[in-house]
């Protein structure tokens, strides 16, 4: 690229030298990028302390000498979400999204589903007016429906029975298998969990949902641990790890401080 002119938001920043900043953005226009803030650290003035994790920007990016990273020129603040970095489980949860699209995403693919969803759970995390848990199921879910991870959750993972054919009140999800299965097919040992009928549904729903009806969503506090549990098990499976952005949220996520 010569230049690109395009919306964006800040994954991630490492501190590069001894004046320079390396960030990762989702851009609306390219996907996930990295460039090069020269003299960021060092001069106030021509950057003002905008490059801030999660902030939305609108960024001018040309292309560096030698093939190297794309230089950082311009940047304008869009949205600070200065409210999710005053709270310590509101900033954890933000940075296990940014890891996952940072981490899983090719450089350059452009993205706009993606970028709309990130925007959007960053709104209302901001705003508070959605739990931080709920949140996180719900970006989960679309994101790894966005990357074509998506879980079985309408069959059996091994048989392909609907799962509405499946007896019981609950069904069991399996990471390692993809899903749902159904009890003569699931496995004995660790690894398994239980997702009630109405959470499976509540799930399904969250696949496909407009985005503009995201504020409707009402989980029951079962339904919410539940969830949880299968998107952070399943997550980490298809990553072939565990985010350490995860491992932090987990340890000090409280039931009351996600509300």
């Amino acid at each position: 690229m010569s230049s690109l002119s395009t919306p964006a938001i800040v994954l991630r920043r490492i501190e590069y030298g001894d004046f320079d900043l390396i960030l990762s953005f989702l851009t609306w226009e390219k996907g996930k990028i990295c460039a090069i803030a020269k003299s960021a650290r060092k001069s106030t003035r021509r950057f003002g302390g905008i490059l801030e994790l999660f902030a939305a920007l609108d960024i001018l990016c040309s292309s560096g000498r030698r093939g190297g990273l794309p230089v950082l020129q311009e940047a304008v603040l869009k949205q600070p979400f200065a409210a999710i970095r005053a709270s310590i489980v509101h900033t954890a949860y933000a940075s296990y999204w940014a890891e996952l699209i940072d981490g899983w995403s090719e450089e350059g693919e452009r993205q706009p589903g993606l970028y709309g969803l990130l925007l959007h759970v960053l709104t209302e995390l901001s705003c508070t007016r959605t739990p931080a848990d709920v949140l996180s199921i719900f970006f989960q879910i679309r994101f790894l429906v966005l990357s074509g991870h998506g879980p079985n959750l309408r069959t059996c993972s091994r048989c392909r029975r609907a799962a509405d054919r499946i007896e019981g009140a609950d069904l069991t999800f399996e990471p390692a298998r993809g899903g749902i299965v159904c009890g003569d097919c699931r496995t004995a040992g660790p690894g398994r969990l239980t997702l009630s009928r109405g959470t499976l549904k509540q799930l399904q729903w969250l696949e496909t949902m407009d985005l503009s009806k995201a504020g409707r969503l009402r989980f029951s506090p079962a339904a919410i641990a539940e969830s949880l549990a299968a998107m952070e098990a399943f997550v980490p499976y298809q990553m072939g790890r565990e985010p350490r952005s995860l491992a932090f949220l987990r340890k000090i996520r409280k039931p009351q401080a996600t509300r």
